[in-house]
């Protein structure tokens, strides 16, 4: 894989003092200790670690040092729409999206929402994402989400759809090798990946675009357990023509059977569980409580800030809470209680971090504090805030207690990108302006009466609704008819 472009000037940097959650086999804590860095790697972590002259000091005291977080699943490009669906459901999301308005997005709309997510990326801690760009509806709009990514100093992986064709279509298009052949390969992206649903089709179109990603050797992410549109028939057809395996990334997973889920796990996928969207949108009950009874790895995701927030610490609270309501309300259904919680938060921040390394397949280079391993690492500090003491426990501190106002360095190969609560060099007027202009084309292209009415939509009588895709007639038969 590629990664940030890095001037290679950085020299060393070494954290002192502070909590360190290294993320290791032993979840181990250290108190007090140093990490530390030189060129893009981590050379140290222990106590009063011995730097190279002129090393940059970052004092971590009082502060938690835990790696870089890792968000396995984000629609970037909506991100200049930030919480205008506050109120929609899933099905008015495929309708403004997949059905009308979608179409409107041009590549420069493209671009300013995959700068905007990029730039709050990094700002949250948020160290690698992978950009779920289902918005591609051509190779040019490609080019502008991959000139936005690469303008910004995180760690990226362009997951490529485009949800108004056909996956069969685009993906044997000679435009998108083309655009593989000069964008991905040697370019500078973290990743690369193939986006797509399979809607359960007996016929199997989607077989081509899977042959495709094969011949490729790049991972393919899709929704699946997505109630009414993507469910168990989907899960069948891969397996039972060998297109599932480790580098499998399966998001949400929520309204599976038993049968789905023993396919995943014995194949060796992973499930990316966007907590706030399953219990807010309508996908199923965020399904940690049950991918942990079959030993189902786990990412963490936010989906889309269309809706909810762009920040990590909003993922392991929510997914916290749903697990264990989930056990609590099991246990009462059958008059028992339970007394220990079997999710705990050292768990949520380890698929915050290590457990997205491992869904992308590059554990042996981030997710954890090791000597070593690329030098991602987010410092949690703020001297400002009563909440940011006392550290008692400091999992329960990150999962529970901070916030992205709380994130005060940001290291990505050993280049500091967020530095006393301040992104570094970020044109963030820039940014600004061109979001404004992609919500002014909105505007004007709809129209502002339709603008106003898309926050709070009514699903047209004509639509189906267990079918959001509109390049294929066929029609599961998970919600029609029930």
């Amino acid at each position: 894989m590629g990664g940030p472009a890095t001037d290679g000037s950085a020299g060393a940097v070494v954290l002192r003092g502070g909590t360190v959650l290294v993320m290791d086999a032993d979840r181990t804590v250290l108190e007090g200790a140093d990490v530390l860095i030189e060129g893009d790697r981590i050379t140290g972590v222990g106590p009063s670690l011995e730097a190279p002259e002129g090393a940059r000091e970052i004092d971590a005291s009082g502060g938690i040092v835990m790696p870089g977080m890792i968000d396995t699943h984000r629609h970037m490009w909506q991100t200049a729409m930030r919480g205008y669906g506050a109120d929609w459901t899933l099905t008015q999301y495929f309708v403004w999206y997949y059905l009308e308005h979608g179409k409107a997005f041009r590549p420069e709309d493209v671009y300013a929402g995959n700068l905007l997510s990029a730039l709050e990326s990094i700002d949250a801690g948020v160290t690698t994402t992978v950009d779920w760009s289902h918005g591609l509806q051509t190779t040019d709009h490609a080019e502008a989400a991959v000139d936005a990514l690469e303008a910004v100093p995180g760690r990226f992986v362009l997951a490529y759809g485009n949800i108004q064709q056909g996956p069969w279509e685009w993906a044997t298009d000679p435009a998108f090798r083309d655009f593989v052949a000069r964008r991905i390969d040697g370019g500078g992206l973290y990743g690369f990946q193939m986006a797509f649903d399979v809607t359960g089709d007996p016929e199997f179109p989607e077989r081509a675009a899977f042959e495709v990603a094969r011949e490729l050797d790049v991972a393919v992410t899709t929704h699946a357990g997505v109630w009414g549109a993507t469910n168990d028939d989907g899960i069948r057809l891969m397996h039972e023509h060998g297109f599932m395996g480790p580098k499998n990334i399966y998001v949400h997973a929520a309204t599976l059977t038993a049968d789905s889920y023993n396919r995943i796990a014995a194949t060796g996928g992973n499930v990316s569980v966007s907590t706030e969207s399953e219990q807010s949108a309508g996908q199923g009950y965020p399904p940690t409580w049950v991918l942990r009874n079959h030993d189902i790895p786990v990412s963490l995701s936010m989906d889309t800030s269309v809706w909810w927030s762009g920040d990590l610490f909003s993922a392991m609270r929510t997914t916290l809470g749903a697990d264990r309501c989930r056990e609590h309300l099991e246990a009462h259904a059958k008059a028992e209680t339970i007394t220990n919680c079997h999710l705990r938060a050292d768990q949520v921040v380890e698929w915050a971090t290590l457990g997205g390394a491992r869904a992308l397949g590059v554990d042996d280079e981030l997710g954890s504090l090791e000597v070593g391993k690329l030098a991602d690492v987010v410092l949690i500090k703020n001297d400002r805030s009563p909440v940011m003491f006392p550290i008692i426990n400091p999992y329960g501190h990150v999962a529970f207690q901070a916030q992205r106002g709380d994130v005060h360095t940001v290291i990505v190969g050993g280049r500091v990108v967020k530095q006393d609560h301040e992104l570094v060099d970020a044109d963030l007027r820039r940014a600004r302006e061109l979001v404004g202009q992609t919500v002014d084309h909105l505007r004007t292209s709809m129209g502002e009466e339709a603008w106003l009415a898309g926050m709070h939509p009514e699903v047209p009588e004509t639509t189906l609704l267990d079918n959001p895709y509109t390049y294929t007639e066929y029609k599961s038969a998970s919600t029609h008819g029930r």
